[in-house]
C-alpha cells in the first residue's frame, strides 16, 4: 500500500483526497518509478483545483513533473536504481502523475539525471527551471546576448520568473522585472533584478508601438500585458512567450513584427523533443545559481496540496514549491 493525492469528480465538482492505493491500481506502463519529489506549478493549480476543466478521466493522480529511483522496468532504456525526471507529456492531466509515492509511466516520458543533480534540485528546477531554460535558449538562438540590451520578465514573482531572473543574471544579463506584489521587491532584487516594474503599468493597453525598452523578454502572463510588452521591444527583439496567466487572448497589431522585425516565439515543454530536454537540463546545472533554488523553494506534503493549489491560482505563492509524497 501506498499513497497518492486522487481527483475524483462528483456532480461536475473535483475533489482531491489522500488515498490508501495499491500497486496494482496504477496504470500499465512500462516502468515503476519511486517518486522522492514532485512539485506544484501553475497547471497543477489547474488540475488539483478542477478550474478550466483540464482533466476530463477519473480518478487522476495530479502532479505535472516528478523524479525518483526505477523500481522495476521492462524498457532497455532504464534500470533499477536509475535516478530519473520526469516533466510534461500530459502527465498529471491525461495519465497518473507525480503526487504519489509510486508513478508507472512510459520510459520515452523520462529523462535520466544529470550527473551533479538530485532528486531535490530536479524537482526545485521542475517543469518551471526547464520553462526557465527554454525562454533563455529561444533568447540566446534569436542573437539577444547581455550586451544588447535589458530583458523584461513578466510574472517575475511566480515559479517560472523568479528561475528566469536567476538565469538571466547569472548569464550576465541586465534584468527588469514584473510584479504585482511590493513585498515582493527586495525578493527579485537578491535573485538579480536590476530593475523593477508594477503589474498595474504593464497591464495598460498600448498604442500599436510604444517607445523601445527591451532588447527580449520572457513572458509568463499573456493577453494584455505580452501586447504591451511586444509593443515595447526593440527592433530584432525576441519575446519567448510560455504562460496564459493573464489570460489566452492577444490584443496586438502586427505592427512590431513589421516594423521592428521583432520575433515571438512560443515556449512549450510538454512535448518538448528528449535531446532539446537534456541540453536544457545540463545547462542548468551550470546557469541556474544553486542559492536560487534555496530562496524560492519549499516543501509541502500531499495532504496539504489542495489549499496551496487554491493559493496558486489566487497569486499568494512565491517562488517554487516541492510536493514530497512520503511526508
Amino acid at each position: 500500500m501506498f499513497n497518492a493525492l486522487v481527483l475524483e469528480q462528483e456532480e461536475g465538482k473535483t475533489i482531491a483526497a489522500v488515498q490508501s492505493l495499491n500497486l496494482t491500481d496504477l496504470p500499465e506502463e512500462d516502468v515503476l518509478v519511486e517518486v522522492t519529489y514532485s512539485s506544484l506549478n501553475y497547471k497543477d493549480g489547474l488540475t488539483v483545483t478542477g478550474t478550466l476543466g483540464l482533466v476530463s478521466t477519473f480518478p487522476m493522480v495530479p502532479g505535472i513533473d516528478l523524479a525518483g529511483v526505477v523500481k522495476e522496468s521492462a524498457s532497455e532504456k532504464f534500470s533499477p536504481g536509475d535516478q530519473v525526471i520526469l516533466t510534461g507529456w500530459g502527465v498529471g492531466e491525461n495519465h497518473w502523475g507525480g503526487y504519489s509515492q509510486y508513478a508507472r509511466v512510459k520510459p520515452e516520458w523520462l529523462v535520466k539525471m544529470p550527473t551533479g543533480m538530485d532528486a531535490k534540485m530536479a524537482m526545485s528546477i521542475g517543469t518551471a527551471g526547464l520553462t526557465s531554460m527554454l525562454c533563455v535558449m529561444a533568447l540566446e538562438e534569436g542573437g539577444i546576448t547581455p550586451d544588447k540590451g535589458t530583458i523584461l520578465v513578466t510574472g517575475a514573482s511566480g515559479g517560472v520568473g523568479s528561475l528566469a531572473v536567476s538565469i538571466l543574471h547569472k548569464l550576465g544579463y541586465q534584468v527588469a522585472a514584473v510584479t504585482g506584489r511590493e513585498s515582493s521587491h527586495a525578493y527579485l532584487e537578491e535573485l538579480g533584478a536590476n530593475e523593477l516594474l508594477s503589474r498595474e503599468t504593464m497591464a495598460q493597453a498600448p498604442n500599436p508601438l510604444e517607445s523601445p525598452r527591451w532588447a527580449g523578454a520572457i513572458d509568463t502572463v499573456g493577453s494584455t500585458m505580452l501586447s504591451r510588452v511586444l509593443a515595447e521591444t526593440d527592433y530584432r527583439g525576441v519575446v519567448a512567450a510560455c504562460g496564459l496567466a493573464g489570460g489566452l487572448d492577444l490584443p496586438s497589431t502586427v505592427m512590431p513584427f513589421i516594423l521592428r522585425n521583432v520575433r515571438l516565439q512560443g515556449i512549450d515543454s510538454v512535448m518538448c523533443p528528449v535531446s532539446v530536454r537534456m541540453e536544457a537540463w545540463t545547462r542548468l546545472l551550470s546557469d541556474l545559481p544553486p542559492a536560487a533554488l534555496g530562496d524560492v523553494t519549499h516543501v509541502i506534503g500531499l495532504s496539504e496540496v489542495p489549499q496551496t493549489a487554491a493559493d496558486i491560482l489566487a497569486g499568494k505563492i512565491r517562488g517554487r514549491t516541492l510536493v514530497d509524497p512520503n511526508l
